[in-house]
């Protein structure tokens, strides 16, 4: 009888002790999780741990996914305003910080998720027209710089106003999406959630950039003069040119609060900037389709570092060293990118 039993027992004599461990843990997870009750119980300590890799596995390709569907929205917005009208912003990320921040707040006051979504797309709009007005006259690097500026004051700002973002503490606890009472705290159905955003800000953009009003955005980027000559007003169309991109690098922004479920001041530095303008760059100025690729590659590149066991501390460092790496390579053999339309002036 008890031979019987302990072979039935996931935890049989002939088990390891790290095994026994893993599976221990398991036991626990269940308890926490009532969903992983679905797995059944197998008859070998062996099929427990598949089971369990097979469920971390997935669970961290659906990560990848959902940072490729953030890091989309980001590229293809900040295309707008680099490829497609020329303006070289290095402010893109101050949006980014911006869109997070006020949904996060306003989640963590009880509002509903799809009005912090959009109040974070509109806050950072407006502050993309308050960074249109000063910089109308900037061109090339002044502006690079004047944009750069902006994106360290925010910065400075969500450090220091701690009365409202809690300063380098940040911001714990920010509620999952839940619309018309459909749940998305999962990662899985926040998957579906980002990639429906992530289509339609792409459809959007498309739509923008094959419109007139994307043709006269082009020819102030090609000759600003020649533009105001044939009548265009340019100082307009570079300002809804920004406020555009900033909306929808607002609406990123409140995904990856939503998502990460915790920010501060550190998640938007001008180190996470860079991953985003490569993207733009390696994929191509003004090409949508190039950002895609781009973006799908750059995300997934630095993966294979997590298994060769470095360090953490390696990790980061070597992640940048590679984006470094890539976009010198691409403004050496091939400036216009991959499907670029423009160079890079």
């Amino acid at each position: 009888m008890s031979q019987q039993a302990d072979r039935r027992s996931p935890l049989r004599r002939d088990c390891g002790e790290a095994e026994k461990q893993e599976i221990e843990k398991f036991y626990d997870l269940r308890l926490l999780h009532p969903s992983l009750n679905s797995f059944a119980s197998p008859q070998s300590p062996e099929q427990w741990l598949r089971r369990i890799s097979n469920l971390m596995i997935s669970a961290y390709f659906i990560h990848l996914l959902i940072l490729i569907g953030i890091y989309l929205i980001l590229a293809v917005s900040l295309q707008l305003t680099i490829g497609f009208s020329g303006l070289l912003n290095l402010g893109h990320i101050a949006f980014y910080a911006i869109g997070a921040y006020a949904s996060a707040l306003l989640a963590l006051a009880g509002w509903p998720w799809i009005v912090c979504f959009l109040s974070a797309g509109i806050t950072a709009m407006l502050f993309g027209f308050v960074l249109a007005l000063p910089s109308n006259k900037l061109k090339g690097d002044y502006l690079a710089l004047a944009t750069l500026g902006f994106s360290f004051v925010v910065y400075a700002v969500l450090l220091n106003w701690t009365s409202l973002t809690r300063g380098p503490l940040g911001l714990p606890g920010i509620p999952k999406p839940e619309i018309f009472n459909i749940d998305f705290s999962s990662n899985a159905s926040f998957l579906v959630l980002t990639a429906i955003i992530a289509l339609i800000s792409y459809l959007i953009i498309k739509r923008i950039t094959a419109s007139p009003f994307g043709r006269a955005m082009q020819a102030a980027r090609d000759d600003e003069l020649a533009a105001r000559v044939l009548g265009k007003n340019t100082f307009k169309i570079k300002s809804i040119s920004l406020a555009v991109s900033a909306f929808f690098a607002g609406l990123a922004g409140s995904l990856y609060a939503s998502y990460i479920t915790f920010i501060d001041p550190s998640s938007f530095t001008i180190m996470q900037l860079i991953p985003v303008l490569c993207i733009v760059i390696i994929g191509g100025l003004a090409s949508l389709k190039g950002t895609v690729i781009a973006c799908v590659i750059l995300v997934l590149l630095p993966e294979p570092l997590r298994f060769i066991g470095f360090p953490s501390s390696i990790i980061g460092p070597a992640r940048q060293i590679i984006y470094a790496l890539i976009l010198l390579l691409i403004l050496i053999f091939r400036p216009k990118g991959f499907f670029g339309k423009v160079e890079l002036e």
